[in-house]
C-alpha cells in the first residue's frame, strides 16, 4: 500500500471491495464454505494471532524474541498460537541442530499474504483508536448516568 493509496488491498491490485470471494454473501451461512470460513476467521481473528502474524510477517523471529514483543501473552500462549498458526500453514517452525538448541518461527507465503490485511487492520485501529476510546467513554458515561424512566 503507497503512501497516496488508502485502499486496503488483498493482492498487489486486487482491492477487498473488489475481491471476486468477498461480499455480503461470503459472510451469510448460505455461503457454501460458511463453516470453513468461519473457523479460518476464528483462528486468524483472535488477538495474538494477528499480532504473531504481523510481526513474522518481513522476518523469522525466536520464541523468546516474539514473547519480549508481544505485549501481555503468556508462554503458553504463544506456545499455542504458533502451533495452531503452524498447523494452518501460515507459520513455519525451523530447528537447527546447534547446542543450546535455536528454533526460528517464520511467515509462510500464506501467511505472508494475511499479514497485508492484518497490518492494513492495524493501521485502522491506530489511526482510530481516540475516537473509539471517546466513543466508549460516552457509552460508559451515558450506562452510569440515571436509570430509565419506567413508561
Amino acid at each position: 500500500m503507497g503512501a497516496t493509496d488508502a485502499t486496503l488491498r488483498i493482492a498487489d491490485d486486487v482491492p477487498i471491495v473488489d475481491h471476486p470471494h468477498v461480499g455480503s454473501s461470503t459472510c451469510s451461512t448460505d455461503h457454501p464454505a460458511s463453516a470453513v470460513i468461519r473457523d479460518v476467521l476464528s483462528r486468524v481473528g483472535d488477538k495474538w494471532s494477528l499480532l504473531v502474524v504481523g510481526l513474522l510477517h518481513d522476518r523469522p523471529l525466536r520464541f523468546t524474541a516474539l514473547h519480549r514483543k508481544v505485549d501481555g501473552i503468556s508462554h503458553r500462549m504463544l506456545t499455542q498460537t504458533l502451533r495452531n498458526l503452524e498447523r494452518d500453514g501460515l507459520v513455519s517452525r525451523t530447528s537447527y541442530p546447534e547446542i543450546p538448541p535455536r528454533v526460528e518461527y517464520a511467515a509462510t507465503p500464506l501467511g505472508r499474504s494475511l499479514a497485508e490485511p492484518v497490518l492494513g487492520l492495524v493501521g485502522w485501529a491506530a489511526a482510530n483508536h481516540e475516537q473509539i476510546t471517546a466513543a466508549r467513554d460516552a457509552f460508559d458515561d451515558a450506562a452510569d448516568g440515571p436509570a430509565p424512566q419506567p413508561r
